[in-house]
């Protein structure tokens, strides 16, 4: 059984109550006329503060990384955020269902609602969809031009900051985007190994290949058991020297995927940690391209 990292009482009761991006967690400061924009993780309330600047407050509902979104508890004060929005940003997919519930609650018509997974355009396969959309550039990119025309909408006189701020934001995109191919054409084609899909598109990008057994990753995602013979083809992954690394979820642990990674070590595998959430201190652009410079380093060694 897994378990998210740095798990308190407190510290989960402080963030859904706290969880902030780029503003107070309080959305009564958007008196001063300022748009609300509620995101439901700090990864998207990063980019909307980005885009908006000083003409939004953004509440960001998860930030901690002890935070589930399949079983983060909404708050009263999550759902005056909700009722109060004039732009609500969710992941979609199945990530993030609490804020159904909320925007349910909220009974706000008057809000823009954006679902990342929508504006991605992905669809299951198999009937699976890896909801992790945010680790893909292109959505990221097609979430920036929604954000722009949402704002814009909402506060036309702000219109050509929000263009402005998009523009300049799209085209840090589009040097992640070329980060990518350029690793793509020294890298395609090798093996990788996850513990879970979190980072799936990001390395997809750059050609390579996730050797993983589905069933392995899948039941660390869902908070299942991982059967012994699963578990050993996994392994045997790092004692085969099959992958040239493995992304590694930092934001959760348990007993198969600390065997993992002792196993990745033990056979001088290079990890590269990854997470869901937004590192404190950070923002969109600087976390992937961390991210990339990571998988770059870990590809070449």
């Amino acid at each position: 059984m897994k378990t998210r990292s740095l798990v308190s009482t407190l510290a989960l009761g402080a963030g859904i109550a706290l969880a902030v991006a780029g503003c107070s967690a309080s959305s009564a400061a958007s008196d001063d006329g300022t748009l609300r924009v509620v995101a439901s993780t700090n990864v998207y309330g990063d980019i909307a503060a980005t885009i908006g600047g000083d003409a939004v407050h953004v509440t960001s509902l998860m930030s901690e990384p002890a935070q589930d979104p399949h079983s983060f508890e909404a708050s009263a004060q999550n759902q005056l955020a909700v009722s109060k929005a004039d732009v609500v940003i969710e992941n979609g997919g199945g990530y993030d269902e609490f804020m159904r519930a909320l925007e349910k609650g909220a009974k706000n018509d008057g809000a823009t609602v954006l679902n990342v997974v929508d504006l991605s355009g992905k669809k299951p396969v198999d009937g699976q969809l890896n909801e992790h959309v945010w680790y893909d550039i292109p959505t990221v990119q097609n979430l920036t031009e929604a954000l722009v025309r949402a704002l814009s909408a909402a506060d036309p006189s702000k219109k050509a900051v929000f263009e402005a701020n998009g523009a300049a934001f799209r085209q840090e995109l589009t040097a992640l985007e070329s980060t990518e191919a350029r690793l793509k054409s020294s890298y395609a084609g090798q093996g990788v190994a996850i513990t879970e899909p979190v980072p799936l598109y990001l390395l997809d990008a750059i050609g390579l290949v996730n050797k993983t057994p589905a069933r392995f990753s899948a039941a660390i995602e869902e908070e299942n058991d991982v059967s012994p013979v699963v578990l050993r083809d996994t392994l045997a992954l790092f004692s085969g020297h099959q992958v040239k690394l493995l992304a590694y979820n930092a934001q959760t642990t348990g007993a198969e995927t600390e065997r993992v990674l002792a196993a990745a070590k033990h056979n001088g595998i290079p990890v590269v940690p990854v997470t869901e959430t937004l590192p404190a201190g950070s923002h969109y652009v600087a976390w992937m391209q961390s991210n990339l410079d990571a998988v770059g380093k870990a590809l070449a060694e």
